[in-house]
Parts: C-alpha cells; structure tokens; sequence
C-alpha cells in the first residue's frame, strides 16, 4: 500500500457489471479534480485473441479446457509488478488490449492484438485498475481500496449471455459453452478474490433466475437489490446511518451490510466511495508536500 501513490482496484467477472462501478469512480474523480492512471486488466492476458485459440486448442487436444479466468492465461506477476511499482514511484508498465476497428485506428494495432509494453503514471494522483483479476493474493500488499462487484451467480449468467449475444454477435449456446469452459477457473481464482475485497456490491434479483440460460430479459434495477458489505467499516469511517438516511428504501441486514434498491446503485456506490478517495487523495497531498 502507498500513502504517496494510492492504488485503487476494482475487480469481477465478465458480464458482473463493473463498467456501472467504473462510471460511479469517474465521476468521483472529476468532481475531486483527480487525474487517475487508468489500466483495463485484459492487458495482462498472457496471450493475444489468435494466440489464445492456439493455445485453447492445443489444452483441448490433451482433453483441457483453458479460460482467461486461469492463472494459465494471465501475467498475474506483471499486475503485482504495476501496482508495486506505482506506488513507490507514481509509474509502472502496462499496455492496452485492441477490442475493435475503432481503437485500432487509434493504436496503430489490428484488433485483438496487444501494443507495446509502456510507461503509464506520469502526472497522475492514483491508480485505477478495473478487470478480472484485481484482488489475487500477489496484488493484495500493494492496494489500498479494493472493491468487489459481484452478482449472484445466475444473476451474472443471464448478464453475460445477453451481452455476448446481443452485442458480440455470439449464438447463445456459444455463450454457455463458454460459461462451462470457466467454470473450474472462476471457483478457484475468481470467487476467492471476494474474500479479500474491502467493499462489495452485490445485485441481487428479486425475480424468478432460476434457470438462466432460458431468461428472455435482464432483470431490470426495480427488479432487484444491492447488498454492499463493508469488511472494516472503522477502517474507512462509513457512516451507515447517514447512508440510511440518504438512500431511500435501505435496510441493513447486517452490522457491516447495508442493502439498496438496485435503482440507487450509482448513488451508493459515489456517497460510499467519494469520502474514501477524499481521504485518499488528502494523505497523498500531505505526504507529497
């Protein structure tokens, strides 16, 4: 962890719905006036799109399945090298992953191609990670607000299968099959990150998920909760009164567990996270001079 350099990790699945965390923490960090260091975790995928199906094909024909959820498929050590190095220095190496035509035109790379390893950090105040893998055990001595998103399993199923179908152009059984394929690496490097996170946000539906694989629509945020569970409240200082008082229909179920509609969920996510970056961003001024 670094006083000077704070580093913020937000980590979940695919489909887990961390871009709605990712759009509460920029709006924090506009009206605070902060310039954050912005990495995406799918730069550290060990292998390129055509070198994953390589890759993939050679596991299936030893009767193996190889998901980028695995430590397999990821530079596990390059993450834990970034965020070290961030905080002592303010820099670290990162690159960026090419999704499409359009970030091709602006990297200069084909689509699913990495660019070069560079140096990202300069003038920034803090880091910010969001991807798969922001809570393993060889980041966790280097970050300092470390946030979970995570629905409930069937939940983050139709998430996904929506996505993938509607928006990547996947056939639904593509879809599932995949979702197999990941199933012995999400239960052993996935879910255990939760363990460790500070806060988590979990969307829980309040609809019949039964069985996600034939669900027509995603459970709209009227349809469905938010469990946020604070592991330290004392650590960060959160007033779960004033939370109580400001979200409307907020309960807790918990001493440390407060629950919102889902429809609140931005809104919960800035007035819980906003005093902790504050709080952040005024230790590192102090420390800097």
């Amino acid at each position: 962890m670094s006083v000077k350099h704070p580093v913020i990790s937000i980590t979940g699945s695919s489909g887990a719905g961390t871009s709605t965390a990712k759009v509460a923490l920029e709006h924090i960090f506009r009206r605070e006036k902060i310039t954050p260091a912005i990495v995406e975790g799918d730069c550290f995928h060990k292998y390129d799109r055509y070198e994953f199906r390589e890759q993939a094909k050679r596991y299936a024909e030893q009767g193996k399945r190889l998901s980028h959820f695995s430590d397999k498929a990821n530079l596990f050590d390059k993450i834990a090298e970034l965020f070290k190095s961030y905080g002592e220095t303010g820099k670290g190496l990162a690159r960026t992953y090419v999704h499409d035509e359009e970030e091709a035109k602006i990297y200069g790379v084909e689509p699913g191609r990495f660019t070069d390893w560079r140096e990202v950090g300069e003038g920034s105040d803090l880091l910010f990670y969001e991807g798969l893998h922001g809570g393993i055990e060889e980041v966790l001595p280097y970050v300092d607000l470390l946030v979970g998103i995570v629905p409930v399993v069937n939940l983050e199923w139709i998430q996904k299968i929506h996505r993938d179908t509607s928006m990547r152009g996947y056939s639904s059984e593509a879809v599932v099959d995949n979702i197999l394929s990941r199933m012995h690496d999400y239960v052993h490097f996935i879910t255990p990150q939760f363990s460790n996170t500070d806060i988590n946000f979990q969307r829980v539906p309040l609809v019949d998920t039964s069985n996600p694989f034939i669900a027509r629509d995603v459970p709209t945020p009227d349809e469905s909760l938010v469990v946020i569970r604070v592991r330290q409240p004392q650590k960060f200082g959160i007033d779960f009164p004033w939370l109580l008082s400001m979200l409307h229909g907020s309960f807790m179920s918990r001493r440390n567990t407060i629950v919102v509609p889902a429809g609140k969920m931005l809104l919960a996510m800035e007035l819980i996270l906003a005093p902790i970056i504050h709080d952040l961003m005024e230790k590192s001024k102090k420390a800097r001079g």
